[in-house]
């Protein structure tokens, strides 16, 4: 069922964001479903509302506002914003200012940026709204004039009548326009693509002067007057808590104010602070020195003995037996015993940090009737409702400026920093506080991607066609977080490449073994998607070289001819919140990725000695991703990457010079997590501290070429798929595989870091 968006003038009952300062202002949203199945940001975990809801203004002067109700931490979603707008309105896109809506789901509609899901889920509505807009413009435009509505159209910010030319700008057309009847959704009629000026076009980062010159305001950034600074420290040990401390000698250090203590969160942890002592000062220096002078005693509580290296074994011992049954096609058993040949291998991904470069920060002011934060966040509803249970306020007294971000991959959806923050405000009396965590912080205290320990086994016939296919995954759940002793993967997270896996077996069955989690699991860029794809592309190369065949070709083998699935049918239901209807899984689709990625990188070229070529391909966030990576692996075992061929299809492309940043940025950051990527665990502590253990891709280890290929980028008649996430998943297996074609090894654990030294 297709719900009809509501688009309404505002003008006259409310004042938003100094939105209705002008004459014309209109919102859009979509009326609530009543007992049909939710999709969208409904049917994601906490329930949070799929309700797209923006506003549109038009001042006197002819400037059009728009509120933007999605965080911007440089995915360019306001200059997305922007370009929709401005060219489905006929709007000259430099008098089309985007405005950063405040935290407020109940006025805004869901705001959390998670997902890669922003623009396909406003693409429309932003259409809608800018639509209806310009035909009540055009309406005041044939009024005035006494002409057909039909001889008026809109040309750079303003309507002109064809026959007599004449022009009317927008601003002296709004006051009238805001009186005229809203049309009904049924009487909108949207711009065909081939008058398009900006969508599908290279148009300037709206933000980019202030990025470039100093000017963007991060949340780090935030000054209040008066405000204190503060840090915090935290149980070395989720689950731990302060089991003494002494804080003399913190007090004497200058500027030092406060110290207090933050509980400990109680089950379940959602995203709660994790307790322990705060130290409030007058610059974040002092802070800093005075907690380092704490004389803290902890009680580590019962993920003490939490160690990587073991829990390692303890889930590849569960990845050896059966687990959990999540997809059961045919009879795998009989088939694996049937079969002419049968391949087994094990891969392994460790724990991973967010790490954004601009680590949690957030300043708060509480006071006795309201409490107001300024902060860089992914999900500012989630500091609302957390403030406004912690200080039994009414959820309206929370007011969320959100800033830009400094980077987020999933870490700044938790505010758990927020949290803090408010929590030493109220404990100054309502004075100003600012909340910093240092790098050490954000490592040790994240909320890291899960570890996972992956099993692929399959069985080939006589003429080398695979016949049975079993996949055990075993990682520590999300759940974890919302669930108390949750341990087996969720809905969502199995069908991140595990449950919706394409391949064209008869027998197939996947099984999830369960696995305790031993410290904060959330979701990082694509999530479960980098150990599915990891395992399931990496296999399939192993397969592949074990019959003889081309990685290429076996891999559209196993895909097996163009055809539409119901993803959802084989994941409980989950498709990234989306309706199963609109989003067939379309394998031929993948295979066009596939055989795009191939071509433009010279697949089956001679290599020289020591080169070799991967590829790999992975559906996730209902867009489709094939990525060939050549490499080149010196005698000592030293790996360089020149060059990497990424093609993507999210069906339209908005921002090409958005999505083509953004798949770079993944191709970096998923070589940067194969090669280097780790979080391990020490009697319960992590063992990174910061940039020099838990390393980053730099310069010289980043690819000395990336071509991004958008396939169908103007297929306006698909619906839109994600842009953030899907380019990760696919980067490490096609480095790995790219690795065995040029040295006969195979990398089946993650991070390479020095696996081939003196080895090759």
């Amino acid at each position: 069922m297709t719900r009809t968006p509501e688009i309404t003038n505002v003008a006259r009952r409310s004042v938003l964001l100094g939105l209705a300062a002008g004459s014309f202002v209109l919102a859009i949203r979509l009326p609530a479903r009543a007992q049909e199945k939710k999709f969208g940001g409904e049917g994601m975990p906490g329930g949070v509302k799929d309700d797209p809801k923006l506003f549109l203004s038009i001042a006197d002067d002819g400037t059009v506002n728009l509120l933007c109700i999605r965080a911007e931490m440089g995915q360019g979603i306001r200059t997305g914003f922007q370009t929709v707008i401005a060219d489905e309105l006929g709007a000259d896109l430099n008098r089309v200012k985007v405005l950063q809506a405040p935290g407020n789901q109940a006025k805004f509609g869901n705001q959390d940026t998670d997902g890669s899901r922003s623009m396909r889920h406003h693409f429309l509505p932003l259409r809608r709204i800018a639509a209806a807009t310009r035909q009540m413009l055009a309406e005041e435009a044939a009024a005035k004039w006494g002409v057909p509505v039909t001889e008026v159209k809109a040309d750079n910010h303003g309507m002109v009548h064809g026959p007599s030319n004449r022009r009317l700008e927008f601003g002296a057309l709004a006051k009238g326009a805001a009186a005229r009847p809203v049309p009904p959704a049924d009487k909108l009629v949207l711009k065909p693509v081939s008058e398009f000026r900006y969508i599908g076009k290279d148009v300037p980062l709206i933000d980019n002067l202030d990025f470039t010159t100093g000017k963007a305001v991060y949340g780090i950034d935030a000054r209040v007057e008066g405000m204190a600074y503060a840090v915090v420290a935290r149980p070395p040990v989720l689950g731990g808590k302060v089991k003494s401390f002494d804080a003399a000698k913190t007090m004497k250090v200058p500027g030092v104010l406060k110290v207090i203590t933050i509980d400990p969160p109680t089950p379940p942890i959602v995203f709660q602070p994790l307790g322990g002592v705060a130290v409030i000062a007058e610059n974040t220096f002092a802070a800093i020195k005075g907690r380092s002078q704490l004389e803290i005693q902890w009680d580590d509580g019962p993920n003490a003995s939490y160690d990587s290296v073991q829990y390692r074994k303890t889930l590849e011992e569960a990845a050896a037996k059966p687990g959990q049954v999540v997809r059961n096609n045919g009879d795998v058993d009989k088939a694996l015993a049937g079969a002419a040949k049968r391949l087994s291998a094990e891969y392994y991904v460790p724990h991973l940090a967010q790490a954004p470069m601009e680590p949690p920060s957030a300043t708060a002011r509480v006071t006795a009737d309201a409490c107001e934060v300024w902060v860089g966040i992914q999900n500012a509803e989630a500091i609302r409702t957390d403030l406004s249970k912690r200080f039994n306020m009414p959820i309206d007294k929370v007011t969320v400026n959100n800033l830009l971000l400094g980077g987020g991959f999933g870490r700044k959806s938790k505010p758990d920093f927020a949290s803090e923050a408010a929590i030493c405000s109220h404990a100054m009396g309502g004075r100003p506080v600012k909340l910093t965590f240092t790098r050490e912080d954000d490592l040790q205290h994240s909320f890291f991607h899960t570890v996972s320990a992956e099993r692929v086994e399959a069985g080939v016939d006589a003429n080398g066609k695979a016949v049975a296919w079993l996949h055990r995954t075993v990682a520590p759940t999300i759940a974890a977080l919302f669930v108390p002793g949750a341990d087996h993967e969720m809905p969502l997270e199995l069908a991140m490449g595990a449950v919706d896996n394409p391949f064209d077996i008869a027998n197939f069955r996947v099984e999830n073994p369960a696995a305790a989690a031993h410290t904060r699991v959330g979701w990082f860029r694509s999530v479960s998607n980098i150990p599915h794809a990891f395992a399931i592309q990496s296999f399939a190369a192993e397969l592949a070289a074990s019959l003889g065949k081309d990685p290429k070709d076996f891999l559209l083998e196993l895909i097996g001819p163009p055809r539409l699935i119901d993803a959802a049918a084989m994941s409980d239901g989950w498709l990234y919140g989306e309706d199963p209807k609109v989003y067939p899984y379309d394998t031929g689709r993948l295979r066009a990725v596939i055989e795009k990625a191939a071509s433009e990188a010279g697949w089956g070229r001679q290599m020289p000695k020591g080169r070799g070529l991967g590829i790999s391909a992975h559906r996730s966030f209902v867009s489709y991703t094939a990525v060939v990576t050549e490499v080149a692996v010196s005698d000592k075992g030293e790996i360089t990457i020149p060059r990497v061929d990424i093609a993507f299809d999210c069906g339209a492309v908005i921002s090409p010079d958005r999505v083509r940043s953004q798949l770079e940025g993944a191709v970096v950051q998923g070589i940067s997590l194969a090669m280097l990527g780790e979080i391990s665990f020490k009697n319960g502590r992590p063992q990174q501290t910061n940039f020099d253990g838990y390393e980053l891709t730099r310069i010289d280890g980043a690819p000395t070429e990336i071509r991004a290929h958008l396939v169908n980028s103007a297929a306006y008649d698909k619906p839109l798929g994600g842009v953030g996430e899907p380019g990760v998943p696919p980067v490490a297996p096609a480095l790995t595989n790219a690795i065995f074609a040029a040295t006969g090894k195979r990398i089946r654990s993650l991070p390479i870091r020095d696996q081939l030294a003196g080895k090759v």
